[in-house]
């Protein structure tokens, strides 16, 4: 698939492209897939979440810029640009609990910007917004047609409620300037560059497992999320850049999976005899989440494929290279989806 980005709008290759987040776990895998291709990258990423060591394969790449940049204040970038997707969020639970208002920016302000950037330069825009806009599902799986279950002032709702905004006001800024849009519903997204003690449940049970500590399991486990590895994921990011559907369109794996059987998949990966240990559920945690993704199976030609043991394996294996290069245990428990 390594074919350049397209550009539906005005019919050519993507010269250039500015990620924000780009620092973060999915948007620096962004970044390299779009080098990849031979599209030049502006990283626009305050490091709030992010970290540098992210783009490390970025170092000496003359067709990378990294700007150390809130995107929460405006900006501008020199020079003709063809895509902005922005990225820039805190996006784990534990994230946007520490650090609410940042959140609630990036979704309000931060979107704003990105937008007038690619209102001024004329290229498309591309939103990734989440499956929290559908907060606690009462349909399942969830098609981008059901409006959601979400509590607009619980404990997650800086993160469901900036996100639903997002989509608003990308939407809004496709039907009033005419600007070229698409918006992506990230599912629950997992692999390498994911910060041991983010609190998701992949990293703190690979992390746990290999330092032999309990996994800590949410409630009795049951709620299920659907995983999906993040090659799969940026792919369906460059499909939805590169095809013409306006969106929302859900990019997860249909696969569905209960908290208690991951942590023990991910134990027996990782060959060890930790306990189970449980701890209470978070409030509003979501009891299930899965996508519909027929959507982007007949409009954009994606479907994930990479199976969930194999994401797994390549994901607890560069854990425990990080382990060993800096031993770093998981101290706040987890089991929750993100």
């Amino acid at each position: 698939m390594n074919r350049p980005t397209q550009h539906p709008a005005g019919g050519g290759p993507a010269r250039r492209a500015v990620v924000t987040g780009g620092a973060g776990f999915v948007g620096s895998h962004l970044c390299d897939r779009l080098r990849e291709r031979g599209t030049a990258v502006v990283c626009v990423d305050n490091l709030l979440t992010g970290a540098l060591d992210n783009l490390a394969d970025r170092a000496d790449d003359p067709g990378f810029e990294l700007r150390r940049h809130d995107v929460c204040d405006p900006f501008d970038v020199e020079g003709p640009v063809d895509l902005v997707v922005h990225l820039a969020s805190p996006a784990s639970p534990h994230d946007y609990a520490r650090h609410p208002l940042e959140t609630l920016r990036a979704g309000a302000h931060g979107t704003f910007n990105a937008l007038e950037l690619a209102r001024r330069k004329d290229a498309r825009f591309l939103l990734t917004s989440t499956s929290e806009v559908y907060g606690d599902p009462q349909v399942h799986p969830q098609p981008e047609s059901y409006w959601g279950n979400v509590n607009p002032v619980g404990p997650r709702s800086q993160y469901d409620e900036a996100k639903r905004y997002a989509e608003a006001l990308t939407t809004a800024y496709g039907g009033v300037h005419g600007l070229d849009t698409v918006i992506v519903r990230l599912f629950n997204t997992y692999g390498p560059r994911m910060r041991p003690t983010d609190g998701r449940a992949v990293p703190t049970f690979v992390t746990q497992a290999l330092a032999g500590q309990p996994l800590t399991v949410a409630g009795d486990g049951s709620q299920t999320r659907s995983l999906c590895y993040v090659d799969d994921t940026v792919e369906g990011i460059l499909a939805a850049a590169t095809g013409r559907h306006p969106g929302p369109v859900n990019l997860g794996n249909p696969v569905e999976l209960g908290m208690l059987d991951l942590a023990r998949r991910i134990r027996g990966l990782c060959g060890s005899d930790s306990p189970i240990a449980f701890v209470p559920r978070p409030g509003d945690d979501p009891l299930l989440r899965r996508p519909d993704i027929t959507l982007a199976r007949t409009a954009l030609g994606w479907h994930p494929a990479v199976d969930v043991d194999r994401g797994l394996t390549a994901t607890i294996a560069w854990f425990a290279r990080l382990t060993t290069a800096a031993p770093a245990a998981a101290t706040a428990p987890a089991g929750v989806g993100g």
